[in-house]
């Protein structure tokens, strides 16, 4: 084996993968046995931060850079002149285990370019994944990337190898894609993901009636959209997420700022900054619907199609519907006490339960975990709250953006953070 050539393979496409960002893996239940390797049921496997918070590492490569595609957007398009490079399905096997063993990394991110056609491609991710499973009893945590145009007897394979997989959207709306990519068709990306929705489902109708059923995809799919290289607003974006969570099931949606890395008359120029605030913002809106209870339409409307960059989506909702407070933590059912500016899911359901137990007031905000710097304005208590009086002044919204500090920097990075 040429090692310096695996090595040169390995900075090639690893860097053509770090603009990937749809590698969170969280769901995972593959269980380590007697003489396997790995164990994706005790931490969610990727190079960056999970769901609830913790930092795990991946292999994370393109099997090869080569594309018969020429999408304006990526590094790897056809007529841009790079390096190329290709693993053999026995390279990126050896290369996971042999990462493995040195504890480096705790499962594989496998992701591709496009060479001769979706079913050549899709097959070689599949053997990788399938050698993996059946010759090095790998039970780790694996993510391939789904080939748009693959067929059905290819996903069907994937999906009993692989924990999660995705297939990228890419651009937001199938205007901005025939821009950028004309050779792309929206259809070839959505037929895989309703095969694995349809074939997810029917996995967890069977378990329900058999003791054992061959695992299907465990930890769902995913799929990822570039912010801010076409001109969609951010409500075309929220309604399109919002879309495939609730038609296909989708585990996370990711959005990526457009990194300008080519010159092209359709895209923005090279001087254009990363849109990562606007990424953070997507991704607040994001999480509001997933697990706050609003709807798309709520975050934004046809009259404010853009998130605003100072305050976070949650709060610009109170600011516009100030009507809806001040809140009553005694009375209030769990919904509501979930828009109030500062209140998380977690504390939300401590207020629920600890108000059985006494009359609630600043100081047990505090102590149950509330951001009290935003939520004060918004909370009616039994005992009174002198911060009401700044609820229908004029500079409430300067005196929360003077009392609060964000933990974003809007400073891009190789190694890219999702929360």
């Amino acid at each position: 084996m040429n090692f310096d050539r695996l090595k040169e393979k390995l900075e090639i496409l690893a860097d053509a993968a770090k603009y990937d960002v749809s590698c969170s893996s969280s769901g995972g239940t593959r269980k380590n046995t007697k003489g396997a390797l790995g164990d994706s049921s005790i931490s969610g496997i990727c190079h960056t931060y999970t769901e609830d918070g913790r930092c795990v590492s991946l292999l994370k490569i393109l099997l090869t850079n080569h594309c018969i595609y020429d999408c304006a957007y990526c590094v790897s398009r056809s007529s841009n002149d790079i390096k190329r490079a290709a693993f053999t399905v026995e390279e990126a096997v050896d290369l996971t285990i042999n990462f493995y063993r040195r504890n480096y990394i705790e499962g594989l991110f496998l992701s591709s370019g496009i060479f001769k056609n979706a079913d050549t491609t899709m097959e070689r991710l599949v053997r990788v994944a399938k050698k993996l499973r059946l010759e090095e009893n790998f039970n780790g945590y694996i993510h391939l990337k789904s080939i748009p145009g693959a067929s059905d007897e290819l996903m069907q394979e994937a999906a009993m190898y692989a924990d999660r997989l995705s297939i990228n959207l890419e651009i937001p709306t199938e205007s901005g894609l025939k821009l950028l990519a004309p050779e792309k068709n929206r259809q070839d990306m959505i037929n895989p993901m309703r095969y694995i929705q349809k074939g997810i489902t029917q996995y967890n109708d069977e378990k329900k009636i058999f003791r054992k059923v061959p695992k299907f995809a465990p930890a769902g799919q995913s799929t990822q959209m570039i912010v801010g290289a076409t001109n969609e607003n951010d409500l075309q974006i929220i309604k399109v997420a919002d879309h495939f969570y609730k038609n296909f099931n989708l585990k996370r949606v990711y959005y990526s700022g457009y990194v300008p890395v080519l010159e092209d008359k359709r895209l923005p120029s090279l001087t254009t900054e990363v849109p990562m605030l606007r990424e953070n913002r997507l991704y607040q809106s994001d999480w509001l619907m997933r697990f706050y209870g609003f709807k798309a339409e709520e975050i934004l409307d046809p009259n404010m199609p853009f998130l605003d960059l100072e305050v976070d989506p949650k709060l610009s909702w109170a600011l516009r519907h100030l009507d809806q407070f001040p809140v009553n933590l005694q009375t209030a059912d769990y919904q509501m006490i979930l828009r109030i500016p500062g209140i998380g899911v977690k504390t939300a359901k401590k207020i629920v339960s600890a108000r059985h137990f006494q009359v609630l007031h600043m100081d047990h905000l505090k102590k149950l975990g509330a951001a009290v710097n935003r939520a004060k304005y918004f909370i009616d208590f039994n005992a009174g709250n002198l911060y009401l009086k700044y609820l229908t002044d004029q500079n409430l919204r300067k005196l929360l953006i003077g009392g609060s500090s964000s933990k974003f920097h809007n400073q891009f990075s190789q190694q890219l953070t999702l929360f």
